[in-house]
């Protein structure tokens, strides 16, 4: 098979929608249209129909029932509703919640937005891997706090937060727990009831469905979580997002999250194979590369690497036909290091001249190859000059 040009390897930004996401999706676009929540006529009934259908395909994914789970337009909109939502319906009960400086940005803000609120919000540090101490957060704990919100795992330096250990901890406290999972969900195993998550906020692009869309999870029993709305309209989805519902997105994430249920193991281990071979080949051909995020307890897709002295920029602009990112795509186009590797105490020059490299399931041992001979002659020639 000839190589195709140029290479995809920013599968953390977004992903391609898979064929067969593609190939469910397209009747309900032309010719089943019908509003989900026409209950009046077979089109409406239809829609409705594949609408519970990929709820429960994202519940299976997660072990939760498909009732707790909740159409939303993406993660963004996922985290803003968990966290502000549960904080405002339990702010009787307390003030203060907890997440961690390197969140994304879709966390950071409704955390910010909460302290214009008057809420207190502890931002807890990393170490040079990008990993929490759990004792600081025990420390953190107060008789205030009614929440934690951190991410499964971290979307530029891809490292994987102790979910399951987090969530005993906010159990015994009785403290609600939020997870971003726009990262993990298909790429690691999410399992709600093991890791004791109380809200899971999920996104379908990541997980090589349609963008757009999105889900939360909230949990009916032990315990009984609610959280208040942020939109307010009609009854859909038990009037905790309304709004007519995008059926054929919500066919597609469905779909996704049924074929990564399938695959997740084996694709992994083909990613992670890649990924150490894009890794290897470059410390082995290049001097002065870093390694950033921890080392092994990182996305299987995940590599983030610093050139220095070279700046991030310089290096993309001469890698034409590989497609990689300087970190977040909410922040690509910034010159300034990026706020998670300041986290990690990684210096300015080093921070400047970082590359995230995403391998994701459409990616070849060729495209792996030609990526290797293509960094290494772009980094070479720019340290000439």
């Amino acid at each position: 098979m000839s190589l195709k040009l140029p290479i995809y390897l920013d599968n953390h930004a977004t992903t391609p929608v898979d064929p067969r996401v593609f190939e469910v999706m397209k009747p309900y676009f032309t010719e089943i249209f019908g509003n989900a929540a026409s209950s009046t006529h077979p089109f409406g009934w239809q829609a409705e129909a594949a609408v519970e259908k990929a709820r429960e395909q994202v519940a299976a994914l997660i072990n939760s029932e498909p009732k707790e789970i909740i159409w939303t337009s993406g993660t963004t909109e996922s985290i803003n509703l968990a966290v502000i939502g549960a904080a405002q319906l339990y702010r009787s009960k307390g003030n203060h919640m907890i997440t961690c400086v390197t969140e994304h940005r879709s966390s950071l803000g409704p955390s910010k937005y909460l302290e214009t609120l008057g809420f207190k919000v502890t931002f807890l540090p990393v170490n040079k891997e990008g990993c929490l101490d759990l004792e600081e957060l025990r420390k953190a704990i107060n008789s205030q706090t009614i929440l934690v919100s951190l991410m499964a795992a971290n979307n530029e330096i891809g490292t994987v937060h102790p979910i399951e250990e987090i969530g005993k901890m906010t159990r015994e406290k009785g403290i609600l727990f939020h997870v971003d999972a726009a990262q993990g969900c298909g790429r690691i195993p999410i399992d709600v009831q093991k890791m004791g998550i109380d809200l899971l906020s999920m996104s379908a692009h990541k997980v090589y469905g349609p963008k757009g869309t999105g889900a939360l999870y909230i949990r009916k029993k032990n315990p009984h979580v609610r959280i208040m709305p942020i939109l307010h309209g009609g009854s859909q989805e038990g009037e905790i997002r309304p709004g007519t519902l995008a059926v054929p997105n919500i066919v597609g994430m469905g779909k996704a999250f049924e074929i990564a249920r399938q695959e997740i193991t084996e694709e992994c281990q083909r990613i992670l194979r890649f990924r150490e071979k894009l890794k290897d080949g470059l410390m082995k051909n290049l001097d002065n590369v870093y390694l950033n995020g921890h080392p092994t307890q990182r996305l299987a897709g995940n590599l983030n690497l610093s050139f220095p002295p070279l700046r991030s920029s310089d290096i993309m602009s001469n890698l034409r036909d590989v497609a990689v990112s300087s970190g977040s795509a909410c922040a690509s186009g910034s010159f300034e290091p990026s706020y998670v590797l300041k986290a990690l105490g990684v210096g300015d020059e080093r921070g400047r001249s970082s590359i995230r490299f995403g391998i994701g399931r459409f990616n070849t041992e060729e495209e792996i190859d030609y990526a290797i001979q293509a960094v290494t002659e772009t980094v070479k020639k720019l340290r000439s000059v």
